[in-house]
């Protein structure tokens, strides 16, 4: 081999290992590169992918479980740097949020439904955020939310309301009945140990609402006499 092609080889050399480390210290030190992932989506605001579960298939994730919840995901495309994504585990770190945008990151974005990008992503349809909320009412949590407003029972708007008023109040009159039963009893025992002529005059068994039940009754013979 002549001069001019040891030199040839040296300069080729030099260039390869000079791209490889310049590719090491911008993957792996300064970690430029973007990652793509694809994270919960909100189907009451946004228009998010729609993943269903193929019912033919048996691969684990991909078979349908029979839980609807599992059968079917709301799903959006995030990107962002990899520098700008914290070391943390989602699972089991509450607190850590690798995908939310810092405000002006660069490099930072997040992709929605449309029908151009759906098939890429593999999913089935695109989420109409108007036509969910009316299939789908929220119902909020004051414990959890704390914007929620705990709005009181209606039961001319909510059947369902005043059959658990109803049970409610009925399992209270059932424990009213049984605290004036277990006083009446004792009243009594110690009305014959000490005597007492009349120990129901000290011993109150009904509340307000049976009272004036009672009354209101009381009144309503008298006036048909």
């Amino acid at each position: 081999m002549d001069k001019k092609s040891k030199i040839l080889f040296l300069i080729v050399g030099l260039l390869i290992a000079a791209s490889v480390a310049v590719t090491y210290w911008r993957i792996m030190v300064n970690k430029d590169y973007i990652i793509e992932g694809q994270t919960d989506c909100d189907p009451y605001a946004d228009v998010c992918f729609i993943w269903e579960c193929d019912p033919e298939s048996t691969v684990e994730g991909e078979a349908c479980t029979g839980d609807p919840e599992m059968d079917s995901w709301y799903f959006q495309v995030a990107r962002r740097s990899a520098a700008n994504i914290p070391l943390c585990d989602p699972d089991t770190d509450e607190n850590c949020d690798p995908w939310t945008c810092a405000e002006g990151e660069k490099d930072c974005s997040v992709e929605f439904c449309t029908e151009e990008n759906m098939e890429a992503q593999y999913a089935v349809s695109c989420n109409d955020p108007v036509a969910y909320a009316e299939e789908n009412p929220y119902e909020c949590d004051p414990e959890i939310d704390e914007d929620c407003e705990e709005t009181a029972c209606d039961p001319e708007a909510d059947g369902e309301c005043g059959e658990e008023e109803t049970e409610c109040e009925g399992e209270e009159c059932e424990e009213a009945d049984d605290e004036c039963a277990n006083m009446e009893e004792e009243c009594e025992e110690e009305g014959e140990v000490e005597g007492a002529s009349d120990c129901g005059e000290n011993v109150i068994c009904e509340d307000a609402e049976k009272i004036g039940g009672r009354i209101e009754a009381a009144t309503s013979e008298v006036i048909e006499k």
